[in-house]
């Protein structure tokens, strides 16, 4: 083998280990976001509902404006 084509060969090898990395931390992350959504949803608790819902309420400001349209 002449020099040239073991400097390109090592650098061929460098960057099929990166991408095996790179693999590797992508299954990582995916695994860890798999775990973290799955605590997440053990936590959650139900909200008692309220007496008095707070959404939309055609107030008399609000009557007024939509007079004025």
């Amino acid at each position: 083998m002449s020099e040239k084509q073991k400097e390109t060969d090592k650098r061929n090898e460098a960057r099929r280990q990166f991408l095996k990395g790179l693999g590797v931390a992508a299954a990582a992350g995916a695994a860890t976001t798999v775990v973290s959504g799955a605590a997440q949803a053990e936590v959650t608790v139900a909200k008692p509902e309220q007496e008095n819902p707070s959404g939309y309420r055609e107030t008399q400001h609000v009557r007024d404006y939509y007079d004025s349209l």
